[in-house]
């Protein structure tokens, strides 16, 4: 390894897997801007969004016209649309609170990824990468897409990638760009097949710096941090790197613009170079120099202080976390299966990893429990310490506490009306925020209600065909026969035939049926009880005369 393993005590990271999540087969998930929504691309071509919080579904979307994969799903920044992009070519724009299907169009190429404009607050434009074309933006209001060049002007042969990927089979084919935008979505960068990062003015399609990566090597991965101070690239060289944004945070064209004014002497590649120098500067390299393994779906976390990558080896589930300073701090360890995708929460501690079982895994910080923590006063002893009470501890008022001095101001007033800024969130407070959806229950399909329906007729008719049970309608008792836990039990006495009383019964019965007569003395007669013991034991004397009679 690069470093040694720091105490993992210094981080909030995630440590164990909490649970995971099921529906169908999930290909890739993305969060939300505040972390309380999932949103889930599956293999059939559906698209579920988990609440979080709950771990229930909130939403399940699905284009009757889209059957492949989904490769990739993205939020808009106030959380009111989804995009996903699907194995059959094809990008589509949900309403995620009506589940409504704003837009939707078929590229040439299937996108392997594709992003919304994270500086619009209703976008319809959005940045796709596809298999074997260079990066484009895909305007939906006018349907509309114009691809972004992957090499500085100087080599006209690297700028037309349409051209080139309808080449014949025997050249290689053209190999898939990664792209993203930056924080406020006026830029986009591009890490080319050359080992470049190109900063991209997309409006007017041009190259404004060139950033030359290390050894060269083809850019599989690029996605910046949430505050957008740091550029993380994963290349071919199975190496991490990231990298320092130079750049203002507001007016980055004028900013460049600005940079290419005030270079003189040189032009060309040289003078992009130089730019980009002034965008961008490495930080940091993560690799692992034991195994050499190529990472997967590498990101920042939520506060940017921590990067972590996932292994791409075929059969394990093995997640790494570094730190900024370039220490390896945490593996974590899952099933054996393969990842194919991750992404850490942008909150909490909390990291999603995909499995190549279509299951989500949830990891989270394994926490300790520590009820001393309830009370600030309190301490835990290793042993038993002797202890001497000070001479005013149990006094009604303390001599410290007759020393302090309130210093509050009681007549100042309150401000109830100004909101605080989140510290988690860049959003525009005069927007709203989709944080939640409202539950909505599945119903059955039509199939599950005709089962339903005919499995309770089948019981009801099996049950009105018994001749016991007709008998126990006569009496009143038939639904205390049916719902009788020992119902097997009374089946089976049913079914015999009804013995008749014997002799003896009968005249006990017609005892019982006479009046008391007497002279001046009344007559006790039997209880009640202890007339039907009577009854029942001649009954039974007159069941076993009849087996023994059966025998001879």
């Amino acid at each position: 390894m690069n470093a040694p393993i720091i105490d993992p005590l210094q981080g909030d990271f995630p440590e164990v897997i909490e649970e995971y999540l099921e529906h169908g087969v999930i290909k890739c998930v993305a969060f939300n801007h505040r972390g309380s929504l999932l949103a889930a691309g599956c293999a059939d071509g559906g698209c579920v969004i988990f609440d979080f919080e709950t771990r229930g579904i909130a939403k399940e979307i699905r284009d009757i016209d889209c059957s492949a994969a989904i490769t990739s799903v993205s939020w808009s920044k106030y959380g009111h649309r989804l995009l996903v992009s699907a194995a059959d070519k094809s990008l589509t724009l949900w309403d995620v609170s009506t589940g409504e299907k704003i837009a939707r169009t078929i590229l040439q190429q299937t996108p392997l990824q594709a992003r919304l404009n994270p500086g619009l607050t209703s976008p319809s434009l959005c940045l796709a990468c596809p298999l074997s074309s260079a990066p484009m933006i895909v305007d939906f209001d006018i349907d509309c897409t114009t691809l972004l060049p992957v090499a500085v002007p100087e080599m006209p042969d690297v700028l037309a990638p349409p051209q080139r990927s309808k080449c014949p089979e025997s050249n290689p084919p053209f190999s898939p760009a990664a792209a993203c935008f930056n924080k406020c979505g006026d830029l986009v960068y591009i890490g080319n097949s050359k080992g470049e990062i190109l900063v991209i003015d997309y409006k007017s399609v041009r190259v404004l710096a060139l950033v030359p990566v290390s050894g060269a090597a083809p850019v599989k991965n690029i996605v910046f941090s949430r505050n957008g101070q740091y550029l993380l690239t994963n290349s071919h060289d199975r190496t991490i790197r990231i990298y320092e944004n130079l750049l203002p945070a507001k007016n980055v064209l004028k900013s460049l613009e600005d940079l290419g004014k005030n270079i003189d002497g040189i032009d060309g590649v040289e003078k992009l170079k130089t730019v980009g120098s002034k965008c961008l500067t490495l930080f940091r390299e993560f690799q692992d120099s034991v195994t050499k393994m190529h990472w997967k779906a590498p990101c920042f976390s939520g506060d940017g202080e921590w990067v972590v990558g996932g292994s791409a080896c075929k059969g394990e589930h093995k997640i790494y976390i570094w730190d900024r300073a370039g220490h390896l701090v945490k593996i974590l360890e899952g099933p054996k299966e393969a990842l194919i995708d991750l992404a850490w929460h942008p909150v909490h501690p909390i990291i999603v990893s995909v499995s190549l079982a279509g299951l989500v895994y949830i990891w989270a910080k394994d926490y300790t429990e520590n009820w001393s923590a309830f009370a600030p006063d309190f301490k835990e002893l290793e042993e038993n310490e002797e202890y001497v009470e000070r001479e005013d501890e149990f006094d009604l008022i303390p001599e410290t506490e007759k020393v302090k001095v309130l210093d509050v101001n009681e007549d100042e007033e309150v401000d109830i009306e100004t909101v605080e800024k989140d510290a988690f969130s860049d959003s525009d407070t005069s927007v709203e925020e989709l944080r939640y959806l409202p539950a909505e229950p599945i119903p059955d399909t039509n199939d599950q209600q005709d089962n339903l329906v005919e499995s309770i007729k089948l019981v009801e008719g099996q049950i009105s065909a018994s001749p016991a049970s007709e008998e126990a309608v006569q009496n009143g008792h038939g639904a205390d026969h049916v719902l009788s836990p020992q119902g097997e039990e009374l089946g089976d006495t049913r079914g015999k035939r009804k013995r008749k009383p014997s002799e003896k019964a009968m005249e006990l019965q017609a005892e019982k049926a006479k009046p008391s007569k007497g002279s001046g003395r009344t007559v006790r007669a039997k209880s009640r009880a202890g007339i039907d013991q009577e009854i029942d034991d001649s009954v039974n004397d007159a069941d076993d005369d009849d087996d023994d009679a059966s025998y001879y």
